[in-house]
């Protein structure tokens, strides 16, 4: 589930914009930067929460005991509120804060990005660690794509099986994602669509007698 920072009811009317459209990875990925000994690995990371976070944070630090840093930095939602960078140890702003600064420069969000620190023995200095930390979030950039998503909210509509036809002919209509469907005495159907075309689809079912409207979550 993604979280974000806005209410669907906010959104549910609007007409189709870019406010609900964002770009983040297509999948995990690894990158490597090396400078006077240091190695510095990286890892990206398409997150959905806070708690994703903590548990592949914890994971490399586990995977990698024996490193002297493990800096990173994610930000999550559409706003550019919620965002975090840790230095973990390194000079302040010579970690986190490159990191994150590819981030924002990719225009990315629901994105962690940790960069672990084998020191080599020569120290680098501020401007060659902010140059390290910034490489080493290019390369594993690089090494995922970049996709561009939607957010969308997912109802259930229950209806009587004797409006059946009007509510396929809405469905079919407006052409959201049907997540699951059941068709009984009492029927009902899953669906999901964009934040931005879901007011809409509202609009038609709520004009059919019996059908009853049920918001389960914004993915």
């Amino acid at each position: 589930m993604i979280f974000f920072l806005f209410s669907h009811s906010e959104n549910a009317g609007n007409s189709m914009t870019d406010q609900d459209k964002y770009k983040t990875i297509a999948k995990a990925s690894e990158g490597i930067y090396k400078e006077k000994g240091s190695k510095f690995i990286s890892y990206a990371y398409p997150i959905s929460s806070e708690d994703e976070v903590k548990d592949l944070v914890t994971d490399l630090k586990k995977k990698y005991y024996d490193a002297r840093h493990h800096c990173f930095a994610w930000q999550l939602g559409l706003d550019g509120k919620r965002f975090r960078a840790n230095d973990d140890g390194e000079p302040s702003g010579t970690a986190g804060k490159p990191i994150y600064g590819q981030i924002r420069s990719h225009e990315l969000t629901n994105i962690l990005i940790v960069v672990v620190r084998y020191f080599g023995g020569t120290k680098l200095g501020t401007s060659g660690l902010i140059h390290a930390y910034k490489e080493a979030s290019i390369d594993a950039i690089n090494n995922t794509s970049i996709v561009e998503k939607t957010v969308n909210d997912v109802y259930q509509v229950n209806f009587d099986y004797g409006v059946m036809n009007d509510i396929m002919k809405i469905m079919k209509e407006e052409n959201p994602e049907i997540i699951n469907q059941d068709f009984n005495l009492r029927c009902s159907i899953k669906w999901s669509c964009r934040q931005s075309s879901v007011g809409r689809i509202i609009s038609k079912l709520e004009k059919i007698e019996s059908a009853d409207l049920e918001f389960l979550e914004t993915v």
